[in-house]
């Protein structure tokens, strides 16, 4: 159940990046209000993983999909370049991320 929770908080990571993006340095009530609220539900999942999680490996998991899940996502959304090199990169931090989860618990 713990990487399940570590998976939430990662998305819920990502939504607050956006939205926090959307708030235009929380200048814009919407997004600003629900930045707040999924950074704490974000934290919220992030602490329940580390009840039975190593904090190292549940902490770089948790960054890393934020990472990736930004980087996508503003290439979608906010048009930002989608280089070679940027996207070995986000391959680079995929195989970071399963690496951790293959040699955690």
């Amino acid at each position: 159940m713990e990487w399940i929770y570590l998976f939430v908080a990662g998305i819920f990571e990502v939504s607050w990046a956006i939205c926090l993006k959307y708030s235009h340095g929380f200048t814009v009530l919407i997004p600003s209000v629900l930045t707040i609220i999924l950074m704490v539900a974000s934290i919220y999942f992030l602490a329940l993983s580390l009840k039975s999680l190593p904090l190292g490996t549940a902490y770089a998991i948790w960054t890393g999909i934020g990472t990736l899940g930004t980087v996508i996502l503003g290439i979608i959304l906010f048009k930002e370049p989608a280089t070679a090199l940027r996207l070995f990169c986000i391959m680079l931090i995929i195989c970071g991320i399963t690496g951790l989860k293959l040699i955690s618990n």
